[in-house]
C-alpha cells in the first residue's frame, strides 16, 4: 500500500491506526520519497530537523510525488470563429502542461490541449513520437524544483523550468508555482547530450542566455498557472476534465 493510502485506511479502521505508528512504513516511504538523496543523507536530515521521526519527515519536508500528474490548466481568450456553426467572433481555448516525476530524477513533460484521463495513458517512457511526451531530469532543493527537457529536431531547445513547491494541507505536496519558464537555442554538442545530463549542461545559464543564435532564449510569461496535482485513481473524475463550455477558469488554491 502506498502511504496515502494507509492514511485513508487509518481515517476509518482503529487497527490501521494503531499499525501506521510503525517507523518501518514510514522509513520506506522517506527513502523512496528521497532516493535521489542518498540514504545517508537521507538519516542526517532525519536526526538533524526532524528528531529521528519518519513520519514527521513525511509530513514536513517538501517532496514530489510519484502516484499521479501534475497538471497545469491555462485559459485563454483568442479571436476567430471556433466552429463554423457558430459566428462568435471571440472564444475560450484550453492547453495544459503536464508533468510526471520518478523517484530516479527523471520526468516526463507534455504541452496538449487534451485533457487530463485522454492524456494519463501516454505518459510513460513506453510513448510514441506523435505523443509528443518528453523526457528530461530534475532536481529538487528544499521546495525548490528545477528542470529541463530538450527539443529534439533541426534547431534543438532546451526548456528550464523553475518551480516552487507546496500543498494543501500538510504533507500533501499537491500543488507547485511556476517560477520561470525560459526556452533557449543549444548547440550540436550539447544537443547530442543524453537527456539525464541535459539539466547539468544548462546549469548556471541566465534567462537570456541561448548556445545557439538562431534559437533567441524567451522567458515565457503566458501559461504560468500553478500546477495541481492528481493522483491516477482520481484523473476520470477530476475537474481538469471539464470543458471550458463548464468551467471557463480553474483557480488552483
Amino acid at each position: 500500500m502506498t502511504p496515502y493510502d494507509m492514511g485513508k485506511a487509518s481515517c476509518v479502521c482503529r487497527k490501521w491506526r494503531y499499525t501506521i505508528r510503525n517507523p518501518a512504513f514510514w522509513r520506506n516511504a522517506c527513502l523512496k520519497g528521497w532516493q535521489l538523496s542518498g540514504a545517508v543523507e537521507n538519516y542526517k536530515i532525519l536526526q538533524s530537523k526532524y528528531d529521528g521521526s519518519w513520519r514527521k519527515m513525511w509530513l514536513l519536508r517538501p517532496r514530489l510525488r510519484f502516484d499521479g500528474l501534475y497538471a497545469s490548466r491555462n485559459t485563454y481568450i483568442r479571436v476567430g470563429v471556433a466552429e463554423w456553426k457558430i459566428t462568435n467572433p471571440v472564444h475560450v481555448v484550453c492547453y495544459y502542461r503536464y508533468l510526471r516525476f520518478f523517484p530516479s530524477g527523471k520526468f516526463l513533460y507534455k504541452n496538449s490541449s487534451q485533457k487530463i484521463k485522454d492524456v494519463v495513458k501516454s505518459m510513460n517512457f513506453r510513448s510514441s513520437k506523435t505523443d509528443c511526451v518528453f523526457g528530461g531530469h530534475y532536481t529538487l532543493t528544499d521546495d525548490k524544483v528545477e528542470a529541463a527537457v530538450l527539443y529534439p529536431g533541426m534547431r534543438p531547445t532546451v526548456l528550464r523550468i523553475r518551480m516552487r513547491l507546496r500543498g494543501t494541507t500538510t504533507g500533501a505536496n499537491n500543488r507547485m508555482d511556476l517560477i520561470s519558464l525560459v526556452t533557449s537555442g543549444v548547440d550540436t554538442n550539447e544537443a547530442s547530450t543524453s537527456e539525464e545530463d541535459i539539466l547539468g549542461v544548462v546549469e548556471g545559464w541566465q534567462d537570456d542566455e541561448t548556445h545557439n543564435p538562431d534559437v533567441p532564449a524567451v522567458s515565457h510569461k503566458r501559461g504560468m498557472t500553478p500546477f495541481v496535482f492528481v493522483p491516477f485513481e482520481e484523473v476520470e473524475t477530476s475537474l481538469l476534465n471539464l470543458p471550458v463550455e463548464k468551467m471557463d477558469y480553474y483557480v488552483p488554491g
